[in-house]
């Protein structure tokens, strides 16, 4: 039986082997989640005992981990951008790409806010956990924000999220199908911000991801972007004038989706943006204003 903190990272490390490419991470995070200590706590105190539960609860997920299973399921939690999220098997395990759409809609609001306009309204598309509704709401304090998706598991997750920073007041959570919620209600939005499935089945097949996370979050259908070009049909009807429709996309996929947009709003301001990697991630389409033209992102 494994009796301190430094002889069960050293087991979990071994254990792991080959499993994963970040063993000493994975065995430290999964120990910390059993013990309720930080890494650096646990690499600070290595003769911290272990009770034999614990000791049973860390080999456990050592296991489920060799097996594949993601260490966010196994925690229960992950981060994005400035917080903490819980995450289940329910929703995607966020990914710092997504960053990037949140920071061009935050920008985009920035730009807004500067010209005088604070009281925006926002469509989170495929919520999921709730990550995009709950950081747009936290730093757009005079926002609201409505959350939606085809999944009331998915839901169950963000009304969690929301709840735990306290903005259940501003983040409306909706059920169904992309825009139809808001049709349905004649709702009217200044930014829609989506991070829908965006991978083609043929592809999907082949990733390990798909192996763990919800396939209703990831298959994008035929070419991949059969949601994101039925989200497109039906802006006009949601997007108000001058406003933003902010989307995640797949590598390869910007030029395809430019042609959607820029027939979808005519006369839309378009640009990508290129993440970490440099591939071209996020595509923002700022619709014409009546009064004042296209709205220049850059």
């Amino acid at each position: 039986m494994l009796t301190d903190v430094g002889q069960a990272l050293a087991w979990g490390r071994a254990a792991l082997a080959g499993a994963s490419g970040t063993e000493p991470l994975d065995a430290q995070v999964l120990l910390g989640a059993v013990l309720g200590l930080d890494r650096a706590s646990l690499l600070a105190h290595p003769k911290h005992p272990l009770h034999p539960d614990q000791c049973a609860g860390f080999q456990a997920h050592i296991q489920q981990r060799k097996a594949g299973t993601p260490v966010a399921y196994l925690t229960g939690t992950h981060p994005f951008y400035d917080r903490d999220f819980a995450v289940t098997p329910s929703v995607l395990i966020p990914r710092p790409e997504t960053e990037h759409l949140v920071e061009a809609v935050l920008h985009w609001a920035g730009e807004k806010q500067a010209a005088g306009k604070h009281h925006l309204s926002v469509a989170d598309i495929g919520t999921g956990s709730g990550i995009i509704a709950v950081i747009l709401a936290a730093h757009l304090p005079h926002a609201g924000v409505w959350a939606v998706d085809v999944s009331m598991d998915a839901l169950g997750v963000a009304r969690h999220n929301v709840a735990r920073y306290d903005l259940a007041d501003r983040v409306r959570l909706l059920h169904g199908h992309l825009l139809q919620p808001l049709l349905a209600s004649g709702q009217m939005v200044d930014v829609i911000a989506a991070n829908l499935p965006y991978i083609a089945p043929e592809e999907l097949a082949t990733l390990v991801v798909a192996q763990h996370e919800p396939r209703l979050a990831l298959d994008g259908g035929a070419d991949g972007l059969a949601l994101i070009r039925e989200l497109l049909r039906d802006v006009p009807r949601v997007l108000r004038p001058g406003g933003l429709v902010a989307l995640e996309i797949g590598a390869g996929q910007a030029a395809a989706v430019t042609d959607l947009a820029a027939h979808a709003l005519l006369g839309a301001q378009i640009s990508i943006k290129a993440d970490y990697a440099g591939h071209e991630r996020v595509v923002c389409i700022a619709s014409r204003s009546k009064l004042n033209g296209a709205h220049h992102l850059d």
